[in-house]
């Protein structure tokens, strides 16, 4: 679960290396975010090598993705999928992913969330 001051790492090639979750999207009074949830965040850090093309600046507010948690995300069926890190896809205000790749792999529940784009830019999924 994803709260106000939870920092994620990125996981796209935006620039930006970690980010500062702002607000959960999606409800009044919603605290909690999980995968598949929009949320604006602030850059907190950028990429060494990246500084100079970056596409996001330090300390701008944008929205993104949160494509993997640390809790464990689990089905009706009994089957349950746990990732390493808290991360996420940075996004514009059109809904359109900000990088052209995304590291790393990403749950088969964005499917089904109609976020058809950041699966082909991804690596691949990951079945539960």
């Amino acid at each position: 679960m994803i709260q106000e001051r939870t920092i994620l790492k990125v996981t796209d090639n935006s620039g930006a290396k970690t980010v500062r979750c702002i607000k959960v999207l999606n409800g009044f009074k919603r605290k909690h975010a999980i995968v598949g949830d929009i949320v604006v965040v602030s850059i907190q850090q950028l990429r060494n090598k990246a500084k100079n093309t970056s596409k996001v600046r330090k300390k701008e507010i944008c929205k993104g993705l949160i494509v993997r948690t640390r809790m464990k995300l689990k089905k009706k069926n009994g089957f349950s999928i746990v990732f390493q890190e808290n991360s996420i896809v940075l996004v514009n205000k059109q809904g359109n992913p900000i990088g052209t790749r995304i590291v790393g792999p990403l749950p088969k529940l964005l499917k089904k969330n109609k976020f058809q784009k950041f699966i082909s830019l991804s690596a691949g999924l990951v079945q539960h």
